[in-house]
């Protein structure tokens, strides 16, 4: 059976996105298959004008959302990209985690969030000051790439390294293991440091290109649930989203 990418992954109210290896292509995927979707961050994010119907630059919000609904000439424009300005030629800033909150209050479709940044990388575990998530986020999606897998903890495949190694318990400069990809999705000091704790939590392991991918990508599902001492993780969402494609959804 076949599953739609908006089937396997949380679509409703305000949905935050974190971690490495596809946060971008998760919201621009979704977005482009959910009704009156916006795309924003509190974070930096790259130039998106392409992957959304427009993008409004506007301090405010709630104004560039409402100004967006009254104006019956692209009113059926969807998705819509929200951001506060444009910081240099390649990328928007973020707005506050409050402005956030007053976006989805104000909006009545699925709002989806860039909620940390990872520098191009497959893997990675927040900072003090990440992640920038909204307190009325309704889901969260941690992300990894099954591609770091087998790779040495160093910063060509890891942000943050030394920090995905405090939380996973290896050294920098190890092989990442499934075992350690799925401790740190499942930890509160990594893919689910703070997530409400109503929202839903649903752990994506993405770049899943082929049979190799796969199985590591089930090692790190198993090792993700067996972490989850407080069972707060959803599900975990197998998937190669470059490809529009889910491989699996697995319970816990």
């Amino acid at each position: 059976m076949t599953i739609a990418p908006e089937e396997a992954l949380p679509t409703e109210g305000l949905v935050c996105v974190v971690g490495a290896g596809g946060k971008k292509t998760t919201l621009y995927t979704l977005a482009n298959r959910l009704d009156r979707a916006v795309v924003t961050a509190t974070v930096r994010i790259p130039i998106f004008d392409e992957h959304v119907a427009r993008v409004v630059v506007d301090p405010d919000a709630v104004a560039a959302l409402t100004r967006h609904a009254a104006d019956a000439d692209i009113a059926v424009d969807w998705p819509l990209g929200i951001v506060p300005e444009r910081e240099r030629d390649d990328r928007y800033l973020g707005y506050d985690t409050d402005a956030v909150d007053d976006l989805a209050a104000a909006h009545d479709g699925p709002v989806l969030v860039k909620a940390d940044g990872a520098r191009m990388r497959e893997f990675k575990a927040p900072d003090d000051r990440e992640p920038q998530i909204p307190a009325s986020a309704d889901a969260v999606v941690p992300i990894a790439s099954a591609h770091v897998v087998g790779e040495p903890l160093t910063d060509e495949r890891v942000h943050r390294p030394e920090r995905v190694a405090a939380v996973a318990g290896i050294d920098v400069g190890e092989r990442v293991t499934a075992e350690a990809v799925g401790r740190v999705l499942a930890s509160t000091e990594g893919g689910l440091k703070e997530a409400p704790a109503d929202a839903e939590a649903v752990a994506l392991v993405n770049k899943v290109d082929d049979a190799d991918d796969e199985a590591a990508a089930r090692e790190v599902a198993a090792a993700a649930f067996e972490a989850d001492e407080s069972g707060r993780l959803d599900r975990v969402v197998l998937a190669a989203l470059g490809e529009d494609r889910i491989v699996d959804v697995i319970e816990g």
